[in-house]
């Protein structure tokens, strides 16, 4: 097999990778696992909530992965469950949830916020523009991938 990888994939791909690696090493320093970081991080960046579904779709774990760390909050009295509807989950901080997402997940939210507040605003706005047409444009690609 021949690689045909550009110099710029490699470096997204390096840094992708890297900055990977940064949130697993917060993860660690706060005492969660790379899931139960990525599900609070999900429910913060909602509120206090977030429609399981929601989770899936925005943390980019798989419904197994989330519903194995689910079951684990929630056996810690992490968060809670409640119908949404139809065959629709929510998944609720508890209080002692809400404190742990405070000291965990809120500090990540707060970091990032601070580093896109220290950038001058074409800046944020460029690099968020160019993610997004990154992500289209892979999204349709996608479609060209055979399955094997």
């Amino acid at each position: 097999m021949e690689n045909h990888i550009s110099p710029a994939l490699k470096r997204y791909n390096y840094l992708f990778g890297e900055t990977d690696a940064v949130y697993h090493e917060i993860s660690l320093k706060l005492g969660l696992s790379d899931s139960a970081m990525k599900i609070l991080y999900t429910i913060c960046d909602n509120g206090t909530s977030c429609l399981l579904q929601d989770i899936c779709k925005y943390s980019g774990l798989s419904k197994q992965t989330v519903n194995s760390a689910l079951r684990k909050l929630e056996a810690e009295g992490i968060i809670y469950l409640e119908s949404a509807g139809g065959k629709n989950k929510k998944v609720c901080l508890t209080k002692s949830g809400e404190t742990l997402a405070g000291r965990t997940a809120q500090k990540i939210l707060q970091a990032e916020n601070d580093i896109f507040a220290s950038w001058p605003q074409e800046d944020v706005q460029k690099y968020l523009e160019l993610t997004e047409t990154f992500l289209l444009a892979l999204r349709e690609k996608s479609k060209s991938i055979a399955s094997i």
